[in-house]
C-alpha cells in the first residue's frame, strides 16, 4: 500500500496551497423589459428591438484563442413576464458560403449560433439553446461547470432565422417557464454567446474563454438589467396512444406463434410539473419506447456482462445528476437500463412460452431541483409489472408463470456548491425492493439491495488544481441461494480454489462490500496531469440498480497530457498523453499493467491522425475459468491509428485500424473500420460504416467438466471473423420533420480446435499452464454435434462437450418518421426488423453465412405512436 500512501502524502501537501484570482476581466450586457410587440420572424425588425442596443466584440475561441474572428456577430436580449427574447446578427461579408445544413434536433451541422444561460448564477450551472441557419433547434442542459452537456433535455422554445445580404438572423423566444431562478426582484444572470462558422470550422464567444481553462460556466459574461419577473410554474401533460402491428414467421406447432401475426395498442401518459421555482416533477406512467433504435449486436465471449448505453428519454434526461461512477466509463451506483430490463425467470418443463421480451414499466417519477444556494437534487422512483409468461407444458396442459416480481427502484442524489461551485459535495443513495414469491427461479434475485456514497470535488488555485474522493457500499439481502449466487458470479467468483482470502460462505443471507476513488491532477493549462488510486472489494455489489463489472480490484494509475491549441504551419491543434496503469486483486496478484501512449492531431487541412500504443506486462485473471484458479497471461501489445478526412466536406470518409499481439503467440487479433459520411445535399445526410475484426485466441476458456475427482477446465483455440455495417439515413423535410433509418447487418462465426486443459494455471513457463489433448484423446462426434475425450486410453470416453463452433447472423433496422408538428407534440411512424439465425455448424465461410442474412425473415414490427403536449 505504499502507492497509495504516497498519494495521500502528496495529496495533503498540494491542498495547503493557496487559491488565487480566477477571472477578472468580466463582460456585462444590460437588458430592458419589452414594450412593444415582437412578431418572431427571424428579422428584427420590430420597433421594440430598437429599446436595447447591440452587444458584441465576438472573440476567436478555436482554432485561435483571443483573435479577432473572421466574421462579426451581435446581439440583443430582452425580456418580459413570460418570456426571453434574443436577437443574433451572425455578419457575414460572402452569405453565399454559409453553410446550411439540416439534421434533426441536437445535431448541431452547419452554421450556428448558442446562448448559454445560467439563470442561477451558481458558476456550474447553464441552459444552453443553439439555433443553426437552417432552423434546426438543438438544446441543452450544461452541468458540472461546462463538463457534462444533456442533449437529451428538450425544453418548449420558439426559433425563426433568415438570410439577408448581411449574413444571417436567429431570433429566439425561450419561454421564463423553462429556465430555473430565484425568487426576488432584481437578477444577475451568468451568460455566453459561441457562434460556429462551418467553412473555417471557426468558433467565436462573446466573452474570452481559454479553450485550456479549467471549467466553463464560471467564465460566463453577465446579463444585468432584469427585474419584476416571477419564477414561472410549469404543468405540462403529453398523453400518447399507440397501435401496432407485429409479423412473424408461422410456427404451427406453437399456439403463441400460430397465426403470424399481433395486433396492440397501448396508452400512456408522461408530465412535467413545477411545484416551485426550484423543484421540477417528471411523471410517466406506462410508457413505450418503440421509436427507440435496437441495441447494436454483439458475441460475448468473455465471462463478464455487456453494457449498452440507455436510449429511452425519459431516462436520458437529467441522467448526468444520478451518475456515480465507481470507476472506468461504466460501472455506476445507477445503470438505468436495470429499469423494465428482461425479466429473470426460467419456468421448468415448458414445451412453448410466450416470454415477454422487456419488464413494463408500471410507472416512473423523477424529481429535480436546485436552489439558489447551490443546493441541488435528484430522487427517481419507478415502479416495474409482475411480469407473467403464458406457456404450454410438456404434459400439453396451458398455464402462466410469474417470470419476474413487482420490483421497486429508488435513487437519490444530492449536492452542494461550495464558494461558486469550487468545491462541490455530495451524496447517493439507491434501492432496489422485490416483492418476490421466489419461483422459477426468482428465488435466486436478490429481496432487497442497496448502496450509497459521498463524493467531494475541491478545485484550488484559480481552479488550476483539483482533488476529488469518492466513496460508497454496498448491501444486499435474500435467500441462501441468492446470496450463494451473489458469492459465484462472474463479478467474483469466492470459489476459486486459489482464493485465500475470500471463500464461500452457503449460509449467508446478506453481503457488504465497499469501494472507493482517491485522485489529484492538474486541471487547465496545456499541461494537464492527473494520479490516483481506488478499489472494488471483493464483496461489492451493483448490479440490481447499477452495473459493475467485476470486484476484488486495487488500481493505482497516472495520466499526463500536453495541448497545444496554437495553429502553426503543420496542424491546427495537437494532444499528446501517456497513461500508467497498475491493478492488483485484494491478494496481491497482478491483474493488470500497462504504459499507454497517444497521439491526435488535426493538420491545416482539416484532415485528422490518432494513433496509440498499449504496453502490458504479464498479468493474471480471476473469471476467465469462471470459477476455476486464477489464469497467468504473457504481456501483449496493442497498437492503433484513425485517419479522418475533412469534416466540413460533403463526403468525408474516416479509416481506424487497430492490432493486437500476444507474447508467446497467445492471442492475435486485429481490426479494421471504415465510416463514409455524404451529404448529397442540405437536407440528406447518409452514412455507411462496415468493419471486420479477427480474433485468434489460444487460451479460450469453452467449459469445464469432472473427472476422476478433479475439475477439467477446457480451453481452445478460436478463430473468430465478424463483419458488422452500420448504416444510416437522416432526411429533413424541414426541421421539425425527418425520416430516418438504421440498419444493422451483423455476421460472425467462430471455429475452435486445439483443445486443450488447464495444468499448471500460473506456471513461470507458459508451455506448462495447460495440456494439448493428443489426436487419439479427443475425437469429434457429428450425430450428437459433441467431443468425447479420452485421457485414458479407454474405449468409452471419460467426459464429453458440446460443439462450441458458432455462427451468428442477424440484422436489426428501424425506419422512423418524426414529426413535431407543434413544439412538444410528435408524431411517431415505425418500421422495426429483427432477425436473426443462429447454429454450430461447419458451415461458416462468408458466403455460407451471407446468404443466411439475405433470407433472414425475422420480426416485422408496425408502429404509430401519436403524443400531444398540453400546457397548462
Amino acid at each position: 500500500m505504499l502507492r497509495g500512501l504516497l498519494c495521500v502524502t502528496l495529496l495533503s501537501i498540494l491542498c495547503q496551497l493557496s487559491f488565487s484570482q480566477e477571472f477578472e476581466d468580466r463582460k456585462s450586457y444590460t437588458t430592458a423589459w419589452r414594450e412593444g410587440e415582437i412578431i418572431l420572424d427571424g428579422k428584427l425588425n420590430d420597433e421594440a428591438w430598437s429599446q436595447v442596443e447591440w452587444g458584441g466584440d465576438f472573440v476567436g475561441h478555436r482554432p485561435d484563442f483571443n483573435v479577432e474572428p473572421t466574421q462579426q456577430t451581435k446581439f440583443k436580449i430582452l425580456y418580459d413576464a413570460k418570456f426571453l427574447y434574443v436577437g443574433i446578427k451572425a455578419l457575414d461579408t460572402d452569405p453565399d458560403q454559409i453553410v446550411k445544413r439540416m439534421s434533426r434536433r441536437d445535431g448541431f451541422d452547419g452554421d450556428f449560433v448558442e446562448i448559454n444561460i445560467d439563470s442561477y448564477n451558481d458558476k456550474r450551472t447553464a441552459f444552453s439553446f443553439t439555433a443553426s441557419v437552417s432552423g434546426v433547434k438543438g438544446d441543452e442542459y450544461v452541468s458540472n461547470n461546462g463538463n457534462d452537456w444533456d442533449s437529451t433535455w428538450d425544453p418548449i422554445w420558439y426559433l425563426r432565422t433568415s438570410v439577408d445580404d448581411e449574413g444571417w438572423i436567429a431570433e429566439f423566444k425561450i419561454p421564463l417557464s423553462q429556465l430555473r431562478f430565484a425568487n426576488k426582484e432584481n437578477h444577475a444572470w451568468g451568460i455566453q454567446f459561441t457562434r460556429r462558422i462551418f467553412r473555417n470550422e471557426e468558433r467565436s464567444t462573446w466573452q474570452a474563454v481559454d479553450p485550456n481553462a479549467p471549467g466553463w460556466v464560471h467564465l460566463f459574461g453577465e446579463l444585468n438589467g432584469i427585474s419584476g419577473i416571477k419564477p414561472q410554474k410549469q404543468l405540462e401533460i403529453q398523453p400518447y396512444v399507440l397501435a401496432s402491428l407485429e409479423k412473424y414467421e408461422k410456427e404451427e406447432e406453437n399456439p403463441f406463434r400460430d397465426t403470424g401475426q399481433e395486433f396492440k395498442g397501448n396508452v400512456g401518459l408522461d408530465a412535467k410539473i413545477g411545484i416551485t421555482s426550484d423543484i421540477t416533477l417528471d411523471l410517466t406512467f406506462n410508457p413505450d419506447f418503440g421509436q427507440v433504435d435496437a441495441d447494436p449486436s454483439a458475441v460475448n465471449l468473455s465471462a463478464f456482462q455487456l453494457f449498452f448505453r440507455e436510449r429511452r428519454p425519459f431516462f436520458l434526461e437529467g441522467s448526468n445528476l444520478l451518475s456515480f461512477r465507481t470507476s472506468g466509463s461504466s460501472n455506476n451506483l445507477f445503470y438505468s437500463r436495470r429499469v423494465g430490463g428482461r425479466p429473470n425467470g426460467s419456468p421448468d418443463n415448458v414445451e412453448y412460452m410466450d416470454f415477454p421480451n422487456n419488464t413494463r414499466i408500471l410507472g416512473a417519477a423523477k424529481i429535480t431541483g436546485k436552489n439558489a444556494k447551490g443546493f441541488s437534487w435528484g430522487v427517481l422512483e419507478s415502479l416495474t409489472n409482475r411480469e407473467q409468461a403464458d406457456v404450454l407444458y410438456e404434459n400439453g396442459t396451458r398455464g402462466e408463470e410469474v417470470v419476474e416480481p413487482y420490483t421497486n427502484f429508488l435513487v437519490a442524489r444530492a449536492q452542494q456548491d461550495i464558494d461558486g461551485g469550487k468545491t462541490v459535495v455530495g451524496a447517493i443513495a439507491t434501492n432496489v425492493r422485490r416483492f418476490n414469491n421466489r419461483k422459477n427461479g426468482l428465488e435466486l434475485l436478490h429481496d432487497q439491495a442497496t448502496s450509497a456514497g459521498v463524493d467531494i470535488d475541491h478545485n484550488f488555485r484559480g481552479r488550476k488544481y483539483g482533488i476529488e474522493l469518492r466513496a460508497m457500499f454496498s448491501h444486499v439481502d435474500g435467500t441462501m441461494g441468492a446470496i450463494y449466487q451473489t458469492q459465484t458470479a462472474s463479478e467474483r467468483f469466492f470459489q476459486r480454489p486459489d482464493n485465500n482470502y475470500k471463500e464461500v460462505d452457503s449460509t449467508r443471507t446478506s453481503l457488504v462490500g465497499s469501494a472507493a476513488t482517491l485522485a489529484f491532477g492538474k486541471r487547465s493549462g496545456n499541461w494537464r496531469w492527473t494520479v490516483g488510486t481506488n478499489y472494488k472489494s471483493p464483496e461489492l455489489v451493483l448490479n440490481d440498480a447499477g452495473f459493475l463489472r467485476q470486484t476484488d480490484d486495487i488500481n493505482y494509475w497516472a495520466w499526463t497530457s500536453y495541448r497545444i491549441n496554437k495553429v502553426t504551419n503543420l496542424f491546427r491543434w495537437q494532444n499528446y498523453n501517456i497513461n500508467l496503469e497498475y491493478n492488483t486483486d485484494f491478494g496481491g496478484a497482478v491483474t493488470n499493467q500497462g504504459v499507454n501512449v497517444n497521439m491526435n492531431w488535426e493538420f491545416s487541412n482539416y484532415w485528422g491522425f490518432n494513433q496509440g500504443v498499449w504496453v502490458g506486462g504479464t498479468s493474471v485473471s480471476n473469471a476467465d475459468l469462471r470459477g476455476g484458479p486464477s489464469i497467468r497471461y504473457p504481456g501483449n501489445i496493442n497498437y492503433w491509428y484513425w485517419i479522418g478526412t475533412n469534416s466540413r466536406k460533403k463526403v468525408r470518409v474516416s479509416f481506424n485500424n487497430w492490432f493486437n499481439w500476444g507474447q508467446n503467440d497467445y492471442n492475435k487479433s486485429s481490426g479494421i473500420s471504415l465510416n463514409i459520411n455524404m451529404r448529397p445535399m442540405d437536407a440528406l445526410q447518409i452514412s455507411v460504416s462496415p468493419s471486420v475484426d479477427w480474433n485468434r485466441n489460444e487460451l479460450q476458456y469453452i467449459t469445464q467438466r469432472e473427472f476422476a475427482g478433479d475439475i477439467r477446465y477446457i480451453l481452445g483455440k478460436v478463430d473468430q471473423e465478424t463483419y458488422g455495417m452500420s448504416l444510416r439515413a437522416n432526411y429533413n423535410i424541414t426541421p421539425n420533420l425527418t425520416l430516418e433509418f438504421w440498419g444493422q447487418p451483423f455476421i460472425s462465426a467462430g471455429e475452435y480446435s486445439k483443445f486443450k486443459r488447464v495444468h499448471l494455471p500460473n506456471a513461470e513457463s507458459y508451455s506448462k499452464r495447460f495440456h494439448l489433448y493428443e489426436n487419439s484423446q479427443i475425437l469429434f462426434d457429428e450425430e450428437n454435434s459433441l467431443y468425447e475425450v479420452f485421457e485414458n486410453g479407454n474405449s468409452e470416453p471419460d467426459y464429453t462437450f458440446d460443439d462450441p463452433n458458432f455462427n451468428v447472423v442477424q440484422f436489426r433496422s428501424n425506419f422512423v418518421m418524426r414529426w413535431e408538428y407543434i413544439p412538444g407534440s410528435t408524431l411517431f411512424m415505425v418500421w422495426a426488423n429483427n432477425g436473426s439465425y443462429f447454429d454450430q455448424s461447419r458451415n461458416n465461410n462468408f458466403s455460407d453465412l451471407t446468404s443466411r442474412l439475405s433470407g433472414l425473415t425475422g420480426n416485422n414490427t408496425f408502429l404509430i405512436k401519436y403524443t400531444y403536449r398540453f400546457i397548462l
